[in-house]
């Protein structure tokens, strides 16, 4: 049982992992913080549990991959986080005009993918242009990155950064839509397909949207640590959690409260109120600082104030997580299902099937044949599944799907959601010998080991505004108005209640980056 004060320093709403990399700040610092978590495990959408009954493999639920998370607070930390590389970059496999193609890309192996490209395209001018746009990326990530665990700089400050080199990059993925420098440098369609995917995971975008919606998203997918690597944590998504738990604890300064969701907050001149329940009961704590680590949507309702959402901001992406007895055999395949599925699988994202794809589903039609990817934990780290399983070959994957946005599951969710599953495995069957749903297994009531969740149930579970993994809105890396500049991006118009999570500018991902800057802010208030 938690002894629970009357007095914080500071209330964290969430759990997540940038609620405890605020904790942990703070905590080192010397203040008192309370973590309120409305689910019964900490960890919010960085948790890892055992998903299927009687079978022991700890499955990263939600987020499973990390690219953004800083050295810096790493080393702060003293996070002791373990993150493999994997040897496959990528496989995409593709039918056209009848015709089996595919395209390996490996980590680090520039000489085999420069003979990938070349093979599928027959020329060397799209491994070319892959180079040139790797450069582009790489020149805007060394200015960019760093600025992350940094007040925000306005945008002629940031650009200045890149210099006159760094012109074309600038252009190419903050002020143009990113489809433009895509067309420009690559002509093999599928190769165009497996570049734009980082610019439209879990979010409602095309290449040439207006907004620039996809530019960042992007951009978040490709300035990790000046490389844009993710990278598998050892353990799961778990460890990461546990590790800052730890931490948390071992300052003796940090209550931790699962299953106490927060029911109002109320602001005061020198100090915030916070409601709660906890084991049946009501509570209310006082703090001088209050950070929200759930959306925007969330702080409104907790303050008792209407939050109008804009339906463009909806979420848009599928998630299965399948548990298999056996890897699947490919169909056609030159390359191996071990070598094939250690990287991420491209199914059906070719660059004008997603664009069709895109215009179905945003005209509420559900795609017959939707683009997604597919990740294996278990071919870099098998340390999530129990010594049985492996010695038995067993394996965890989980498929990413898009251009499934929430309002195509408001109507009917459960058979929405079935039928969504049935296409992407469909979709997946077409390259392998064994239908993926006969290398299942079953959990000890006898049913398949797969779990799916479509935009709407992330919304039911996690409290994510319609689905959107983002919390809403990516902002670009930048002050977007003279105020903000030289904030911390985390701010709101109420004194002492701050964004620390995805909602946060600069938020998005598993980064630990608005957790951070939030305890910045608070220790730069307090003069610590």
């Amino acid at each position: 049982m938690t002894d629970i004060q009357a007095n914080y320093d500071i209330v964290i709403i969430g759990s997540g992992h940038n609620g405890l990399v605020a904790a942990s700040y703070l905590s080192r610092a010397g203040h008192s913080v309370l973590v309120l978590e409305g689910n019964n495990e900490l960890g919010g959408a960085t948790r890892s549990k055992q998903v299927f009954s009687g079978q022991p493999a700890r499955l990263s639920v939600y987020s499973y991959l990390v690219s953004l998370l800083p050295k810096k607070i790493i080393d702060d930390l003293g996070l002791k986080l373990r993150l493999r590389s994997r040897k496959t970059a990528s496989w995409t496999p593709s039918f056209e005009n009848g015709h089996y193609r595919e395209l390996l890309l490996r980590n680090n192996e520039p000489e085999q993918n420069r003979a990938a490209i070349e093979d599928l395209t027959g020329s060397s001018r799209d491994y070319d242009g892959y180079l040139q746009l790797q450069q582009l990326q790489e020149q805007l990530a060394a200015a960019v990155w760093p600025s992350f665990l940094e007040p925000l700089l306005s945008r002629s400050a940031l650009r200045s950064h890149l210099g006159h080199a760094g012109t074309q990059a600038w252009r190419a993925f903050i002020e143009q839509p990113l489809g433009m420098i895509l067309e420009q440098l690559i002509d093999n369609d599928l190769l165009r397909g497996v570049l734009l995917t980082d610019a439209r995971i879990g979010l409602q975008t095309h290449a040439h949207d207006a907004s620039l919606l996809q530019n960042r998203c992007f951009l978040y997918h490709i300035v990790g640590n000046g490389s844009g690597e993710w990278r598998v944590p050892v353990g799961g998504m778990q460890s990461l959690v546990d590790q800052l738990i730890d931490g948390c604890r071992a300052t003796g300064r940090v209550s931790l409260l699962g299953g106490a969701p927060a029911q109002r907050l109320s602001l005061g001149e020198k100090v915030h109120s916070v409601a709660f329940q906890h084991e049946c009961k009501e509570y209310e704590v006082e703090a001088k600082h209050v950070l929200c680590n759930a959306s925007r949507q969330v702080l409104d309702n907790l303050l008792g104030r209407d939050s109008s959402y804009d339906p463009i901001f909806q979420g848009a992406g599928f998630k299965i997580n399948m548990l298999l007895r056996r890897l699947p055999r490919l169909k056609e395949s030159k390359h191996s299902a071990g070598e094939a599925f250690a990287g991420t699988v491209h199914i059906d994202e070719g660059y004008s099937h997603m664009q069709t794809c895109f215009e179905q589903s945003d005209a509420g039609v559900m795609p017959a044949m939707p683009p997604g990817e597919i990740y294996c934990h278990t071919l870099t780290d098998e340390s999530i599944l129990s010594e049985e399983l492996i010695a038995q070959g067993y394996h965890t994957i989980t498929l990413f799907g898009l251009d499934m946005p929430y309002k195509l599951f408001v109507g009917d969710p459960e058979d929405s959601r079935e039928e969504a599953v049935r296409r992407y495995l469909r979709g997946l069957n077409q390259y392998l010998e064994d239908p993926i749903e006969e290398c299942l297994a079953f959990d000890s009531d006898g049913k398949p080991c797969l779990e799916a969740m479509s935009a709407y149930d992330l919304e039911a579970k996690l409290r994510l505004p319609r689905g959107n993994i983002f919390h809403g809105d990516l902002s670009w890396p930048f002050a977007e108005s003279d105020a903000a500049v030289g904030t911390w991006g985390v701010e709101t118009e109420h004194r002492r209640v701050l964004l620390c999570g995805s909602a946060a500018s600069r938020g998005g991902a598993v980064s630990g980056v608005p957790g951070h800057n939030a305890a910045m802010k608070v220790l730069e208030a307090e003069g610590s």
